[in-house]
């Protein structure tokens, strides 16, 4: 049979869900491909959503118009926000989510999106046609033998591509939960030249709640108010609202022991399993090998859902064999009685050299041909969601003959992913953390709609009421602002107070705004001293408290974005010889040929580029 479509999506998960929504949003007829309809959205590792820099990702993902922060707002079991010990600029939301219902949520939201068709088919090959000199998508083809013509398709297989899993030493062709693994596509991918790598990844045992005993466990509540993810939800939907409790427990010498004892029936360690694993999470039997002189590992016990009775054991990911996971969990305390209902696996799985990939997570060499999520080497379902939110836009924008959009690592959290992929690539599954961007006190969370809600009015994603509400709180944060800067206090008003609290007295008239940029106090701590305080949203108030707390911090790094932006908007030609350029170191040369940026920007960042190279760069272009 023959069909047709605009673009098609491969895979349901997080990135192939935010692609079809964005697409489908901007007009054009979309048809989104799972494996199994049942495994739409599924979560089968930690059953969380955000995280230290992966919540900075789900504000933006809302900013720009995405689904996940909603969906992840209406699942919450408990919220916290993380490194609330450090700076603003680290400050990172996490929630615990109830995974059966976010998939049931976002199952009904594709559902009912109009342009939008959901197929449960698995895609097998797909076919390039060259094109008065264009290599071009045309089509795709599931395993029925359906024909889909295409002008766009954007792959998110995930960790299902040729995937396999591993636990001790039996190894079987599926992917997580038991669905069955994506095969053919990896051949057509090869046939068409383009770069794959083999990558792992792993998840620990799931335990029958009423086998725990929690009383010897260490309790980890959640926070009172905390602010969403995503702008229209309302701002006290969590007040006095119970969450639930997640729970702290720690390896021991017994548990070490189990582990040393039995390391050669790992399948990591076993020699079987060749994909490059996450380095920043690490299966147990790692951590124990690499980190021999600790003594105890950290481990998080978390629910996977309101009326579910499997807890998840953050950390305790491994590959060891069944008889070895049991004898593991039994030497934790709170957990000689505990028993198994999912055994804990590591899983290998295909995917694509990401440098093969323009700043829009489009082909270079394909044009159509978009990759998003852990087919472009990422983990993380936030890392996903945010590159299909990306590849999903592109693609609909290059049909509607709109320019793209690309966001430079000044801009967000996801324009450093991207950049990060497609200018150094990655040879282990890509993490995003906080120390990723250079730019980290202008990207954080509190201000991602800021920065980031005016680009996806821009493209489409934002309603009209949506974006009066922003433009609304926008003017609050300037008008309070203002006040906080013109309200002064005298001495006397002021001096009593600051005493009381170890701070130094002032000897002549103080505004507010100064009393917020000392290190000891904060926006809230003033409170007692402002009685002309306006009741704000919270975020409103976290806003304005941050912004003038680290004003200076904040100029010096909005001066540095400036001077790099020359770099980024100096865009270079697809078609340049660089071996032909006088100047040029050789590596430089080959680096450049082979990675083909498209700005002097992108060029800096090129493993084997030096800043010499870039001035030679620079006086040839300029020159031209």
């Amino acid at each position: 049979m023959q069909h047709k479509t605009s673009v098609a999506v491969i895979g349901a998960g997080h990135a192939g869900i935010e692609a079809a929504l964005a697409s489908a949003r901007l007009g054009i007829d979309t048809v989104l491909f799972t494996l199994s309809l049942d495994a739409l959205a599924n979560m089968p590792c930690n059953p969380s959503i955000g995280g230290t820099g992966k919540g900075h990702l789900v504000f933006e993902i809302d900013a720009l118009g995405g689904e996940m922060g909603r969906a992840a707002d209406a699942v919450t079991l408990q919220s916290r926000t993380l490194n609330l010990g450090k700076g603003a600029a680290v400050h990172s939301k996490r929630i615990q989510a109830d995974r059966r219902r976010y998939q049931h949520i976002m199952k009904h939201t594709l559902e009912l999106t109009p342009n939008l068709r959901l197929i449960q088919a698995e895609i097998v090959d797909l076919t390039v046609e060259n094109i008065d000199g264009v290599r071009r998508i045309s089509s795709v083809t599931t395993r029925l033998g359906e024909v889909w013509q295409c002008d766009c398709a954007i792959i998110c297989t995930g960790t299902y591509l040729e995937s396999k899993i591993f636990v001790g030493h039996t190894n079987y062709e599926s992917g997580p939960d038991s669905i069955c693994s994506a095969r053919g596509l990896t051949a057509a991918l090869a046939r068409e030249d383009v770069a794959l790598m083999r990558f792992k990844t792993g998840t620990p045992a799931r335990v029958k709640r009423s086998t725990i005993d929690f009383s010897v466990l260490e309790e980890q509540p959640g926070e009172p108010c905390p602010i969403p993810y995503c702008a229209d939800t309302p701002e006290d939907a969590f007040d006095n609202v119970p969450q639930l409790s997640c729970h702290i427990v720690y390896t021991n010498a017994e548990t070490h022991r189990i582990i040393r004892e039995n390391i050669g029936r790992s399948a990591m360690y076993s020699g079987q399993i060749h994909g490059t694993g996450p380095r920043y999470c690490p299966s147990i039997e790692d951590k124990v090998v690499r980190f021999a002189d600790k003594e105890r590992h950290q481990l998080f016990v978390e629910p996977m859902g309101e009326n579910n009775e499997e807890m998840y054991i953050q950390g305790f990911s491994t590959s060891l064999p069944t008889d070895v996971q049991y004898d593991m969990l039994h030497s934790l305390p709170g957990f000689e009685h505990a028993e198994i209902m999912r055994y804990a696996y590591a899983i290998e799985y295909d995917c694509c050299d990401p440098t093969q990939l323009c700043a829009t997570l489009e082909f270079k060499a394909i044009k159509g041909l978009y990759g998003a999520g852990q087919f472009n080497g990422t983990s993380g379902y936030e890392e996903a969601a945010a590159q299909g939110l990306i590849a999903g836009i592109n693609a609909a924008l290059s049909l509607l003959g709109k320019p793209p959009l690309t966001l430079p690592r000044s801009s967000s959290y996801i324009g450093t992913l991207i950049d990060d992929l497609i200018t150094k690539g990655t040879n282990e599954p890509y993490r995003m953390m906080t120390s990723r961007s250079e730019y980290r006190l202008l990207l954080r969370q509190d201000n991602a709609d800021v920065r980031l809600t005016p680009r996806g009015r821009e493209v489409g994603l934002i309603s009209d009421e949506r974006y009066t509400k922003f433009t609304q709180k926008c003017a609050l944060i300037e008008q309070e602002t203002y006040r906080l800067e013109h309200t002064h206090l005298s001495p006397d008003a002021v001096n009593a107070f600051l005493v009381e609290r170890g701070e130094t007295p002032v000897s002549s008239g103080v505004s507010l705004a100064d009393l917020i940029r000392r290190p000891g106090l904060s926006y809230e701590d003033i409170a007692p001293l402002d009685a002309a305080r306006p009741s704000l949203p919270r975020a409103v108030k976290l806003t304005v408290g941050i912004n003038i707390k680290y004003e200076g911090y904040i100029r010096r790094e909005q001066a540095e974005v400036a001077r790099h932006l020359k770099l980024e908007s100096f865009r270079l030609p697809a078609d340049v010889d660089y071996s032909s350029i006088r100047g040029l170191r050789i590596e430089a040369a080959q680096k450049l040929a082979k990675f083909r940026p498209e700005t002097i920007g992108q060029a800096s960042r090129i493993s084997g580029v030096n800043p010499a190279d870039i001035s030679v760069l620079l006086i040839y272009f300029g020159k031209k």
